[in-house]
């Protein structure tokens, strides 16, 4: 998958995610084509980017791509069906939940691999669901018991349900840039969740503390209550949640994979628990396959395949040659093999 912007497509490219407004009314399904006639429409409606399919790649995903449909699907539906204190269905996220881990410990060599987590446009139940992917993923490797990966899956899934009560467009825009009114708003999210949810007898208090507290960090800078004392549980969910919503603007405008992880890296030990940021970044590619890059030896190659232990080494497929001409033969490159061969930037 690609990001790319639609004042350049060309029409025939296949979408690679669910086009929605911000107010999650859908414009073209997943998988769809972009005909040519659609792009001004697009233009029209204000939609600057969308993410395009890049045939011929496979992306090492944490959950398979059916299955984090389905579950979105299904996180949407009970949702979109919630109002204010009426959480009659809401105790269905439970079994999602508990669905999400068992998806995540049946593939083989799971806690081992290095993942593809890719940039993508802003959606509250997309986020949702890949914080609860990243966060049990990064309990997993860090040997929590099952009670706590199970409130931590669980709370993800609804840490962001106070958001649905805002009024305004928060998507791809940093706090700074919004008004006093939207940014004071904004920060009560984390307690409009937490009202809503804590007489909810089926939820943990350990999850309804990741609701209120997802926002905090270690060294009090964080919102709505500069709480420092973060439970383990409520630290891994804060960095993953930094992470996966600097990447599909949410809150904030929206940046590169590896952009966001110089943010946690920056802020590791400061806002971010060290011990978490470094089991996170261990399985996050920092080129995520289908990302072109610049190398060192002015080539432009997209990234193929990841290696073990290497995040920001992985494989490369060159696509243009230095003189900026197509390649024509396959030609790959292996920067843990190739050591003195480097990335030099990420190409759109």
């Amino acid at each position: 998958m690609i990001v790319r912007k639609v004042e350049e497509l060309t029409g025939e490219e296949i979408l690679d995610r669910v086009l929605t407004t911000w107010d999650y009314q859908v414009i073209l399904p997943e998988g769809a084509v972009i005909r040519t006639e659609y792009i001004d429409k697009l233009i029209d409606l204000g939609i600057k980017e969308v993410c395009i399919r890049e045939e011929g790649i496979q992306e090492s995903l944490i959950l398979k791509t059916d299955i984090e449909s389905s579950v979105k699907e299904k996180v949407k539906e009970i949702l979109e069906k919630h109002t204010y204190k009426q959480n009659r269905n809401l105790e269905e996220l439970s079994k999602t939940a508990d669905n999400i881990i068992s998806n995540i410990l049946q593939e083989e060599k799971v806690v081992e691999r290095i993942y593809d987590i890719k940039q993508r446009n802003a959606d509250i139940y997309e986020h949702s669901i890949s914080i609860c992917s990243l966060a049990i993923l990064t309990a997993l490797k860090m040997k929590l018991p099952s009670e706590s990966i199970h409130n931590i899956g669980v709370a993800c899934l609804l840490h962001d349900i106070g958001l649905r009560y805002l009024t305004y467009d928060f998507s791809d825009r940093d706090l700074d840039k919004m008004s006093d009114y939207e940014k004071s708003e904004y920060k009560k999210h984390p307690i409009y969740g937490y009202t809503d949810l804590k007489e909810e007898n089926w939820l943990s208090d350990a999850s309804k503390d990741i609701i209120l507290l997802h926002h905090e960090r270690i060294n009090g800078s964080g919102f709505p209550l500069k709480v420092r004392n973060l439970s383990l549980e409520c630290r891994i969910v804060s960095v993953c949640d930094a992470f996966d919503e600097r990447i599909c603007g949410i809150g904030c405008k929206r940046i590169r994979v590896y952009e966001a992880i110089e943010y946690l890296k920056f802020h590791k030990n400061k806002k971010f628990d060290g011990k978490v940021v470094d089991v996170f970044l261990n399985f996050t590619a920092v080129y995520p396959v289908g990302t072109h890059v610049l190398t060192s030896e002015g080539e432009i190659g997209v990234v193929v395949g990841q290696n073990r232990d290497f995040q920001d080494r992985p494989i490369l497929r060159i696509i243009q040659d230095r003189d900026g001409g197509d390649v024509k033969k396959e030609i790959i490159k292996d920067l843990v093999k190739i050591q003195n061969l480097f990335i030099e930037q990420v190409v759109s």
